[in-house]
């Protein structure tokens, strides 16, 4: 695991670049989104990016505006390798979401059209994956590969949420993304769990219980 910073307020090659002297090319970034709402799947993403074709502006996720991210993810789309893996509510009430996180990922990376030398992970560990990977806190500020997976996966996770917010309205999923906000509590209370929501959660455990439902 690596904690680094550097003096550059943006992401570039720098980590790719030393996983590339050690291991070869092409070196894929994986991030996930989606570790901490109440609902819906945890999507991670990994992207192989063309050298000669990076997006202008690509950034973690959270530092970029819904229109930025949009417009970066079309970008990413066309001109990079992309993979995505996606663990169910199913997967993170039995195996916890670490688990599902890190299962999710090396889904995304044995989804890539070809196989990386190497991996930059964000976050402090590292999931079982067919080639070397390395460990990034904070990777989606420092690796350009790595802020890329983090608007595919932020985008995708989004967009699922939006649809299943459709099919069980009350909680406001199209603008909390299924995260515990006061409209998700109080649709919680009103209607009750869902088929998507995370029943190993302490928020859901508790409206289970009220309702009798629970262990």
């Amino acid at each position: 695991m690596t904690r680094a910073a550097k003096p550059s307020a943006t992401p570039d090659f720098t980590f790719e670049e030393k996983l590339q002297a050690r291991h070869g090319s092409p070196v894929a970034g994986i991030d996930e989104a989606g570790r901490g709402p109440w609902a819906g799947p945890v999507v991670a993403t990994a992207v192989i990016l063309d050298a000669a074709h990076v997006p202008e502006g690509l950034n973690d996720s959270k530092k970029l505006s819904e229109a930025r991210r949009e417009a970066l993810y079309a970008q990413i789309i066309g001109a990079a390798h992309v993979g995505v893996g996606i663990a169910d509510v199913a997967r993170i009430d039995r195996d916890n979401i670490l688990q599902a996180t890190l299962w999710a990922m090396g889904q995304a990376c044995r989804a890539l059209p070809r196989t990386p030398a190497a991996a930059l992970i964000d976050g402090n560990r590292c999931p079982a994956l067919d080639c070397p990977a390395q460990a990034l806190v904070g990777g989606d500020a420092l690796s350009l590969s790595v802020a890329a997976a983090s608007i595919i996966a932020k985008i995708t996770r989004d967009r699922m949420m939006e649809e299943l917010a459709k099919a069980h309205p009350g909680y406001a999923w199209e603008r909390n993304k299924g995260y515990g906000t006061r409209d998700h509590s109080n649709g919680l209370k009103r209607l009750g769990v869902t088929i998507h929501h995370r029943r190993s959660f302490k928020p859901v455990q508790a409206v289970l219980l009220q309702n009798g439902e629970g262990d």
